[in-house]
């Protein structure tokens, strides 16, 4: 049996194992193990591998789980921390704040990371350069952020969706802002969103950034390169000794009927800090909790 055909056995037949696992779950009503508690690289943070993501076909500050109406996307967010997840991946650009704000009514904001992106796009074009007004811009859009989410820090804040390999030229007084608030300790951690290969490839480069979320899956399914391109750009930024937080480890539901295969696939890589999934449902959490106890993480490289 050659190796290609041997790997995809072992895929097909974990993956029925899986899928037992998590239909056992369902019939006895067992809640599925919790996800592991893992630290986000060098940035001093502790959350859980899993992120709840909430940006799924987001935009214009709205996404599927906003459209599910305010008592069931923080219901979904209570859920989610009963069954273990500390690790939240809201952004401007999909509304999320104030939804995450009701569940903090009842969640301790301490127990939890708060991870959300900066949409500099509403500024208008940052080329050559963005203004250096908009350093001011970027301060005020974070205490605004703070205040919708009725929090005096945030962990993690993310220029969102970097296009092009000159987004630390263009962008440069939005990173001066959030460095300044690092400095402040309004926020933990910085870094990038990458919907781009260069992108990615300058993330390695570049000492400003934190963590990065890059999009990752094995069909290489919206994501910005063939599989191995990307696996080669987040080796680079692992080296570079930077987080990584993977994305699209569904293909934003493309490869939904693939999931033992996906979760598996980023599981092994040893690569990923940790990832972000997004949920409309509770017994999707569940399903992807199991599949995580089923499939334990590979040892992430460090530099």
């Amino acid at each position: 049996m050659d190796e290609i055909t041997r790997r995809l056995f072992l895929t097909a037949s974990a993956g029925a194992a899986a899928s037992l696992g998590v239909a056992h779950a369902e019939e006895t009503g067992k809640a599925p193990p919790a996800p592991p508690s893992v630290p986000l690289g060098k940035t001093g943070l502790t959350t859980s591998r899993l992120a709840m993501g909430t940006g799924v076909h987001g935009g214009n500050r709205q996404s599927d789980q906003t459209r599910m109406g305010f008592d069931k996307l923080v219901a979904l967010f209570r859920h989610a921390y009963d069954r273990g997840v500390r690790f939240f991946d809201l952004a401007d650009l999909y509304g999320t704040h104030v939804y995450f704000r009701e569940a903090l009514r009842k969640v301790p904001r301490e127990k939890v990371t708060i991870l959300t992106k900066l949409w500099w796009r509403y500024d208008g074009s940052s080329e050559p350069v963005a203004e250096s007004y908009r350093k001011k811009v970027a301060a005020s859009t974070l205490e605004r952020f703070c205040h919708e989410l009725s929090t005096d820090y945030l962990d993690v804040v993310l220029l969102h969706c970097m296009t092009t390999a000159k987004w630390d030229q263009e962008l440069a007084p939005y990173m001066e802002a959030l460095t300044e608030a690092k400095e402040k300790k309004k926020v933990r951690a910085v870094g990038v969103s990458c919907h781009d290969l260069g992108a990615l490839e300058k993330a390695a480069r570049t000492p400003w950034v934190d963590v990065v979320l890059a999009r990752i899956n094995p069909k290489g399914v919206l994501c910005d390169g063939k599989p191995e391109e990307v696996i080669g750009a987040l080796r680079r930024i692992k080296k570079a000794g930077k987080t990584i937080v993977g994305m699209k480890i569904f293909g934003e539901g493309k490869l939904v009927d693939r999931k033992e295969e996906c979760i598996r696939f980023a599981q092994d890589l040893g690569l990923l800090d940790a990832m972000t999934i997004g949920f409309v449902a509770p017994e999707q959490i569940d399903e992807v909790l199991a599949l995580l106890a089923r499939y334990p993480a590979a040892k992430v490289e460090t530099p």
